[in-house]
């Protein structure tokens, strides 16, 4: 996969949602993130929403480090540091996708010794938007990305056996326990099939929700551990052939309950199916 970051190339081959398939975390290395300061590196632009956002919500969401903001030309000396962890976003496209799409990922990674920005090593990526989009439809729930970061990087330090197993599987696990919250979901992230109430309620029996993004952001401030929302990342008509992702996330407990993705076709639009649907309600 090729993520490319600022004005640098980073050609990194088969990266996952939670890290690159040629490096998974050590027990030793993710003793060591413990122990780095965690620098925030920020986007070019000055109005960037993301910077914005990440200023606002990084005090009241990152406790397991230490951490400050850099600005992106900070970054390449930055990251041969041994003691240093990153955040920070990057374009990404997947290598052999011939649909050329490009998504906005958020990473946590590990610095080291004399290593450059191309061998930052990733603890937990997860994807963020997708780039044309306008951010305004994702950026509220960074927040919320940042502090299931800590928690999926406390489980997989408390739970090392689960590492170089497929990760999806396990929050997957998850998906029953949904059942007894309250499904958020805003209407033009849902497939034509299940648009509506009345088509959801054909396929789901349980609580759900057709709601605003604001009403999403109030959950997310409030806590609210009453609901699961949907986090759809897709290109939102700017292309017709590209990666859907759809993870519900716990509004007050930032767990994931429910990851996958599609490759967007005639008969798998970009937005949540009812195939996603009919596995919730099993």
């Amino acid at each position: 996969m090729k993520k490319i970051f600022f004005a640098f190339t980073l050609i990194l081959w088969n990266i996952f949602l939670f890290a690159q398939k040629e490096y998974l975390p050590t027990p030793e290395d993710l003793a060591h993130f413990y122990d780095t300061r965690t620098y925030v590196v920020l986007e070019a632009s000055p109005m960037s929403d993301y910077n914005f956002e990440v200023k606002e919500v990084m005090d009241r969401v990152w406790n397991i480090t230490d951490f400050e903001f850099i600005k992106q030309e900070e970054f390449p000396e930055k990251s041969k540091d041994p003691n240093a962890s990153f955040i920070y976003t990057s374009l990404v496209n997947f290598e052999h996708d011939k649909t050329d799409s490009r998504y906005v990922f958020l990473h946590l990674s590990l610095g080291g010794d004399n290593i450059s920005i191309d061998d930052l090593r990733d603890l937990v990526s997860v994807p963020l938007g997708y780039v044309g989009v306008d951010s305004e439809n994702y950026i509220y729930k960074l927040g919320i990305l940042l502090q299931f970061m800590q928690k999926h990087l406390k489980l997989i330090t408390e739970n090392p056996g689960i590492i170089s197993k497929n990760i999806f599987k396990h929050y997957n696990d998850n998906i029953q326990s949904a059942q007894d919250k309250v499904v958020y979901f805003v209407e033009d992230e849902l497939s034509r099939e299940i648009g509506t109430a009345a088509r959801i309620k054909q396929v789901y029996p349980y609580k759900f929700s057709i709601v605003s993004r604001d009403d999403i952001r109030q959950a997310i401030i409030n806590k609210d551990e009453n609901v699961v929302f949907l986090h759809k990342v897709g290109p939102e008509g700017k292309k017709l052939k590209a990666r859907c992702y759809k993870i519900l996330i716990g509004a007050g407990d930032s767990n994931f309950y429910y990851f996958d993705y599609h490759m967007i076709s005639d008969k798998k639009p970009d937005g949540f199916l009812e195939s996603d649907l009919k596995k919730l309600a099993k």
